[in-house]
């Protein structure tokens, strides 16, 4: 049986509007800029670094050394080639590894 907790529902309905206040509020603050300064181009400018790097950083501090490998791998595929063959780099070595040594 479910156990219906109205703290959560309202703590996930609070949740879903401050994400839609954050992303509507950055939509407009855009569209109301005549230009944009260099700091607010900078900082958008490193937005896919900081995501890339909160998807990638967790999983190599909690992952173990198959992950560990196939990101050092994907890494050295990535300087030279597209990311699709870095992603293919780093799931055939993490797999091989699986496979091999064991998770």
């Amino acid at each position: 049986m479910l156990d219906f907790n109205p703290h959560m529902v309202l703590l996930i309905l609070a949740a879903a509007v401050v994400t839609f206040l954050t992303r509507i509020g950055g939509y407009i603050l855009i569209v109301k800029m005549t230009r944009i300064p260099p700091r607010v181009e900078a900082a958008l400018n490193a937005v896919p670094a900081a995501v890339l790097t909160t998807l990638v950083a967790p999983a190599f501090f909690i992952g173990g050394w198959d992950i560990k490998v196939a990101m050092f791998a994907a890494l050295l595929v990535g300087l030279r080639y597209s990311s699709t063959f870095m992603l293919v780099a780093g799931w055939i070595v993490v797999m091989t590894w699986r496979h091999f040594i064991g998770a």
